[in-house]
């Protein structure tokens, strides 16, 4: 899925960009995309907005990021901008399957993929600082996987006791 998000940096990046600034705009996608999607605002917010209505978190997280990609884009060129896409295919899902399972998630189910979102967040912090260079678009599935595995454990739990 890493390569799959590079690709799409890349194939951006050649239709949009002329001159040396080129270089930069596949890495500014890619990173604003994993900072702007990875964190766990990005999935409490998105399921209030999508189980109440409540859009206060993704409002919080609007302004934090509208503060972090202006940062990004004078580091990192136009390519900051259009991670707007991926947040939008990302955050939307989220809320609209939130919506659609109704109160079905339980706050164990929420708290996990938070936990995992935090713990991704760790490895966007990672390659920003070019420590390592975690690929943090692999591991996405774990925001899915997550949930279901408390649910597993929490129905082990209750056949054994």
């Amino acid at each position: 899925m890493s390569d799959h998000l590079d690709a799409l940096g890349v194939w951006l990046q050649r239709r949009i960009a002329r001159g040396e600034k080129a270089s930069r705009i596949s890495e500014g996608f890619v990173t604003a995309s994993l900072v702007f999607c990875v964190g766990p605002l990005t999935i409490l917010g998105s399921i209030q907005n999508g189980l109440t209505g409540d859009c206060q978190l993704l409002a919080v997280k609007s302004l934090l990021d509208a503060v972090a990609s202006t940062a990004f884009a004078a580091a990192l060129g136009f390519g900051v901008y259009l991670s707007a896409l991926t947040v939008l295919i990302v955050q939307g899902p989220i809320a609209f399957g939130a919506w659609l399972l109704g109160s079905g998630l339980d706050q164990a189910s929420i708290d996990a993929a938070s936990a995992v979102g935090g713990i991704l967040l760790l490895g966007v912090g990672l390659r920003l600082l070019e420590i390592r260079q975690v690929r943090i678009v692999d591991m996405l599935r774990a925001l899915l996987l997550a949930p279901i595995f408390v649910h597993l454990l929490a129905a082990l739990g209750a056949a054994r006791g």
